[in-house]
Formats: C-alpha cells, sequence, structure tokens
C-alpha cells in the first residue's frame, strides 16, 4: 500500500478514471452537505463568489451580462450566484453526478444555466461559443496533470480582450501536513510530472464517505501556474496570496468571519491561497 501523498508514475488515463469515481462519490454527499437551502434566498450568493466579485472589481467592474466559462464547477453552487449576478453562464465539469445535481438546483432555483460534460484539458473543443470571463476556482488545478494543456484551453475559451480568474489553494499549503501541531512541510512544492496518491474516504464537508478513496492529485508550483498561462499568451494583471480559506484544510484551523485561518500566530508564515487575473490581448 502506497503511503498518503506517496510519488506515483500512473498514467493520467487511470489517474482520472480513479478521480472521476471519487468526485462522483463526493457530489452525492455534496448535494446534502453544502447547505443548498440558503439559495432559496433569491439574493444569496455563494461566498466564494462575493469575494470573487470583490477581487474583479478593479478589472471586471460588473458581470452583468457578460458570458462566463466556469471551469470544474461540481454541483453548480458558484456557477448559478454568477447567474444570479446577471451573467450568462456555462459551468463545465467532468462527473456526471455533479452536472445532474446543479441542474437540479437550477431548476429549483428558476435559473437558467449550460451545463457541459467535459475534463478541464479537453473544454475548448466540448464547450460552444467563446467567453468575456473564464473562472475557476478553489480546489481545482491540483487534479490536473499538465497545466500547459490547461492554459490553452483557458485562452481558447476566452475572447480577445476576455479576462481570466482563478483563486485557488496555495502549493505552499498543499505541501502541509494538515495533522502536525504545526507547520510542518510533509509533501511537495516543486513537481516532477507524477501524481501523489491518497486513499481517504473522507470528504471536505459534511459527515460521509466516499466508496472510491483512491484519488490523485499533481503539485504544481506557482511559477508552472503563472508560466503555462504566460505561454498561452495571457497578459497578468494582478498575483495576490492571502490567508483565509473557505474550506477548513486542518482541525487546527480557527473559524473567522467568511472561512477558516491558521491560528492568529502563524498567519503570515505561509499563504493559504492564490489569486491571478490574467486578460487576452484583444
Amino acid at each position: 500500500m502506497t503511503a498518503q501523498g506517496e510519488h506515483v508514475d500512473i498514467d493520467a488515463r487511470a489517474a482520472r478514471e480513479a478521480n472521476l469515481a471519487n468526485w462522483n462519490d463526493r457530489a452525492e454527499l455534496h448535494e446534502h452537505a453544502y447547505g443548498l437551502e440558503a439559495y432559496d434566498d433569491p439574493a444569496h450568493l455563494s461566498r466564494v463568489v462575493r469575494d470573487d466579485l470583490a477581487a474583479l472589481a478593479p478589472f471586471v467592474p460588473s458581470v452583468e451580462g457578460l458570458d462566463i466559462c466556469h471551469l470544474q464547477c461540481h454541483i453548480g453552487t458558484d456557477t448559478l450566484s454568477f447567474v444570479r449576478a446577471g451573467a450568462r453562464v456555462t459551468g463545465v465539469d467532468f462527473s456526471p453526478v455533479a452536472l445532474e445535481a446543479a441542474a437540479r438546483l437550477a431548476d429549483r432555483l428558476g435559473l437558467t444555466a449550460r451545463w457541459v460534460l467535459s475534463d478541464a484539458l479537453e473544454a475548448r473543443a466540448r464547450v460552444s461559443g467563446d467567453f468575456d470571463l473564464v473562472y475557476t476556482s478553489i480546489g481545482a488545478i491540483c487534479w490536473l496533470d499538465d497545466l500547459e494543456r490547461w492554459a490553452a484551453q483557458v485562452a481558447g475559451l476566452l475572447r480577445p480582450g476576455g479576462t481570466f480568474y482563478i483563486r485557488d489553494g496555495h502549493p505552499m499549503l498543499y505541501t502541509l501536513d494538515e495533522n502536525a501541531p504545526g507547520l510542518v512541510v510533509r509533501y511537495r512544492y516543486l513537481s516532477d510530472g507524477t501524481a501523489a496518491s491518497w486513499d481517504d474516504d473522507s470528504t471536505y464537508v459534511g459527515d460521509g464517505t466516499v466508496a472510491h478513496a483512491r484519488s490523485y492529485e499533481w503539485p504544481h508550483p506557482l511559477s508552472e501556474i503563472v508560466n503555462a498561462l504566460i505561454g498561452a499568451g495571457l497578459v497578468l494583471m494582478r498575483l495576490d496570496e492571502g490567508t483565509l480559506l473557505p474550506w477548513r484544510f486542518s482541525e487546527r484551523m480557527v473559524e473567522v468571519d467568511g472561512g477558516w485561518m491558521w491560528p492568529e500566530a502563524e498567519r503570515l508564515l505561509a499563504p493559504c491561497t492564490f489569486t491571478i487575473v490574467a486578460r487576452k490581448p484583444a
């Protein structure tokens, strides 16, 4: 049995199939654990989207009337929050179970979005049209093995002058041992093309367990992420690093307004998120 986070040389297609089974299980659990009843309030937006709209505002003052493509949209809570903010939104995910849950939520709320079943690495071929904004958020790109291909999809989906936005877990965060009594580096920061193997039947919200516990992730240092976007022809407008997470990475994290942080004495020792705003030249 491999240790948690151990480097494994696995075919990307086999890793994808394992991850798909894992995320199909998660989607079933998350439909019940995400607190979807909050969206019955017509004014409710996800906290993630509220924060991201504020970060986007200097570059995209309003999303009203814009065409947005949300890559790796999961069960659609953020996707539909953009719909409520006035955008026309396409949600893309590789999990049919997640998209079924997203469509059920949209129908219940009387909201309209387009749902496309596709791996993020094949999105340009599967999604019709082009977009003013391509959006990716928390917990997404660690599941992708090839960031150059990912960035090419982003660039291909954007209209000239369109904007790409991502806020995700910081690569430094993912090196830390979530069970250690302090900030202890345990896992890789730099990548060598191999995946990290995990065998964990828990999920990040709720009390349920998944039937398909094996999953695979790829570490991507910040330089790799930035250089992939530059290599795809995008122009970086902003790069930020933050201390607030919208999910509890470690039991040691403390709840604050809007999410979780490390204990106060540790908050400036390691970043928890990064945010990038980039633009496709007109």
